[in-house]
């Protein structure tokens, strides 16, 4: 039986994994139209089709890599987007970590997130990881990561 799919960890345990990655994130917004070009214009992600998700609710999808979709959620009259706290505080989901597919892309988002007002630029360097922080137009705070070669 072919087991490609498992991996190590990234503690360098060899244990198997069974997992292939995040499908998808789903959030709210206020705006999709702003968020999707944010989006498309920093990741060269592709946003799809808005569709109705029930009553005064609509659902968006970005794709952000081969298999990982952000669900956007616009919903009339949640509040829930408003709330802005600081890190740890945000509940049991601080923060979305995204992976750079390269160091050229690295520097590609980098570049594009500072030009968007989104970040400082500032790359923190967390011993396997390079990382950069940004936020969002919804004010949702992100992480895009390098691993270190």
């Amino acid at each position: 039986m072919p087991h490609q799919w498992w991996m190590a960890c990234s503690t360098g345990h060899n244990g198997r994994v069974l997992l292939n990655g995040v499908n998808h994130i789903a959030w709210l917004s206020k705006d999709i139209a702003r968020l999707g070009r944010f989006y498309e214009a920093v990741f060269d992600a592709v946003v799809g089709p808005t569709r109705e998700h029930g009553p005064g609710e609509t659902m968006t999808t970005i794709d952000i890599g081969l298999a990982t979709q952000l669900n956007v959620f616009v919903i009339d009259g949640n509040v829930e987007v408003d709330r802005q706290t600081p890190m740890w505080g945000r509940g049991r989901i601080d923060h979305v970590g995204l992976a750079a597919a390269s160091p050229e892309a690295f520097e590609t988002i980098r570049a594009r997130l500072v030009e968007a007002g989104a970040s400082d630029g500032k790359v923190n360097d967390f011993g396997s990881d390079l990382s950069m922080f940004f936020r969002d137009p919804d004010g949702l705070e992100g992480e895009v990561l390098l691993p270190k070669q």
